[in-house]
């Protein structure tokens, strides 16, 4: 993956705030005690360009995009303000673990990283910064929002429930948005111009109009400067104001603008597919944990365990040896049995030496964050995982809806209570 890319989704969510007078060419909005300058908007502006037209995408004209991108620029400098005033930071250790990993990623060092980033135009410390400001975003949304959503077995059951019912569970949508926002108690009158504008977007994108480009130029909503696209999505996962329309629309085609609290929405169905029957390869498996602490190193514990294991190669009962020696305090007394292991249900580093071995074959010690392990694979099997993924699945559409929900109130507050000053040119 070229690493503009990865930089370009990164600059859709952070964003650079210079707050030193000194440093001030142009102010182009004022959030709260901070200011935004208008080489700032023109850095993440040229990012943002240069994407799109390294993809061959159309993009609306120059004061439209700036418009959005500053728009963009606002919230984020909202929510790092939040973040301070309750205390929410990330160490500069923490910072570097991040970027390794990312470097890690494109099979690269921390510094060969850097080195490919200057080659590609962009400037590292500006990197580090968008990165340490995602972070501090990433954990504030996780405190006021994503921690205090919940989600019942009835909810649960409810929602399965009334998919089956409308046919919609193997159903998935790949949509695009557009948003034509409303303020908080709007008037009659400006719900009036608002609709008459979402009805002249929609004749436009209907008369052939490049509905992305429309959408960087036109949406309120934070899919802006994406094109609007909202990827494939299962029905449970269309906000609840749509789900009607875009199941009466066909592919292409562009729904007439649909209100709600938030404004008017306009949805098209890019395309359709059927969601696929969920059937996974099951590992019953054994093993043998040895957990390091103070008194018993990594050393200590792969000893101890290649002890173990040669035991077991010379014909011991692997059962015996993991009842009598594995500190897995839940399975040791079933001889190290796990039963039935799904994928994505064990750590990595377990999987990938499980998903390696042969029927009956005992693996070398490795160390996952638990300990050190011998595994054991006894049987495979094909399983039908379809119910369990459903009820899964349901669990994380409920909370996403909920946490869109929940943020989109969250951040109007944040924009209600807070003085801006906007100073771009229209």
């Amino acid at each position: 993956m070229k690493l503009l890319n990865l930089l370009f989704l990164l600059n859709l969510l952070t964003y650079t705030v210079h707050a030193d007078p000194l440093l001030i060419d142009h102010i182009v909005a004022v959030v709260n005690n901070e200011v935004i300058t208008h080489t700032a908007l023109q850095q993440d502006l040229t990012i943002i360009v240069q994407e799109n037209e390294r993809k061959g995408l159309t993009l609306p004209p120059q004061s439209a995009l700036e418009k959005q991108v500053l728009d963009n620029m606002i919230l984020t400098t909202l929510q790092l303000q939040a973040a301070k005033n309750t205390g929410i930071s990330v160490s500069d250790n923490e910072l570097n673990d991040a970027l390794l990993n990312i470097a890690k990623k494109e099979d690269l060092t921390l510094e060969g990283f850097k080195a490919r980033l200057e080659e590609e135009g962009y400037d590292y410390e500006l990197f580090r910064k968008n990165s340490l400001n995602q972070m501090i975003i990433t954990r504030l949304i996780q405190r006021e929002i994503i921690s205090r959503i919940n989600v019942t077995d009835r909810e649960i059951d409810n929602f399965i429930a009334n998919q089956e019912q409308q046919g919609a569970i193997a159903v998935e949508y790949h949509l695009q948005h557009i948003l034509i926002g409303l303020p908080e108690a709007a008037s009659p009158e400006i719900i009036d111009i608002k609709r008459k504008e979402a009805e002249a977007v929609v004749a436009k994108l209907r008369a052939g109009e490049d509905f992305r480009s429309t959408a960087m130029a036109v949406s309120n909503s934070s899919q802006a400067l994406e094109g609007g696209d909202l990827g494939w999505l299962a029905v449970p996962q269309i906000p609840t104001v749509l789900v009607a329309v875009v199941n009466q629309l066909s592919v292409g085609e562009i729904s007439d603008p649909v209100r709600d609290t938030s404004g008017f929405h306009i949805v098209k169905v890019a395309d359709k597919r059927s969601a696929e029957q969920n059937v996974v390869t099951q590992s019953k498996v054994r093993h043998i944990l040895i957990q390091t602490n103070e008194a018993v190193s990594d050393d200590d514990a792969k000893i101890r365990l290649d002890r173990l294991k040669y035991r077991i190669d010379q014909g011991e009962d692997f059962s015996e040896v993991a009842r009598a020696n594995s500190e897995d305090s839940s399975s040791a007394f079933d001889g190290g049995l796990l039963d039935w292991v799904t994928p994505g249900t064990m750590v990595p580093e377990f999987e990938t030496v499980m998903d390696s071995l042969s029927i009956n074959e005992v693996s070398q010690p490795f160390k996952s964050r638990f300990g050190w392990h011998v595994v054991q694979v006894l049987e495979r099997r094909q399983h039908d995982n379809t119910d369990t993924a459903l009820r899964t699945q349901a669990t994380q559409y409920i909370k996403q809806r909920k946490v869109e929900e929940e943020l989109q109130s969250w951040q109007r507050q944040l924009r209600d209570e807070a003085y801006i000053e906007n100073r771009l040119s229209s």
